[in-house]
């Protein structure tokens, strides 16, 4: 049982691992988003990962540390959340609550973290796009109805792109 837990964690941690990946290319390109300049494949790019808008050294700093918050800044975020679907699938209800609780805690504190390090920005617009994005992770970490509906890995798959998309999506103009 605890071998078929950790790999259930090891796919999940992969599955989340491409999802941020997969966001994190999306914040490499410095084209407009519109329907006709969506790739039709993934494609690897030799863009640099932060490219800022400006041209500010300021900017290019905050998005340098906003890029790697959501580069690598999900680990116990991921971890908490392995152990929520392994005990769901277990029907170990105690045991996947209390996952979910701190896997809300560890979505709350990428918020957090990204409040602190959006707040060293000079560009009032970045600073205002950083706040909304460090709002909407704080949101969906009381989202009780985002962490219901997760139930297996499949279910985790459908919906963290999305969400990962949805939480960057205010600082993408700046840090693209």
């Amino acid at each position: 049982m605890e071998r078929i837990s950790l790999m259930r964690r090891v796919l999940l941690a992969g599955a989340l691992a491409g999802a941020l990946l997969t966001s994190a290319a999306a914040c490499g390109s410095d084209k407009p988003e519109t329907p006709a300049a969506a790739p039709a494949s993934p494609t690897p790019t030799a863009e640099p990962t932060v490219q800022a808008t400006t041209t500010s050294p300021n900017t290019r700093q905050v998005c340098g540390k906003v890029t790697a918050l959501y580069d690598d800044g999900f680990d116990g975020f991921n971890a908490a959340m392995g152990r929520m679907i392994a005990n769901k699938e277990a029907k170990l209800a105690p045991e996947a609550k209390k996952a979910q609780g701190v896997a809300a805690g560890e979505l709350k504190k990428v918020g957090t973290r990204l409040k602190r390090e959006i707040a060293a920005a000079e560009d009032p617009e970045l600073k205002a796009a950083g706040e909304a994005s460090a709002a909407k992770l704080t949101k969906s970490a009381t989202d009780k109805k985002f962490f219901d509906s997760i139930k297996t890995t499949a279910d985790l798959n459908k919906q963290i792109e999305g969400k990962m998309l949805d939480w960057m999506t205010p600082v993408r103009g700046f840090c693209a």
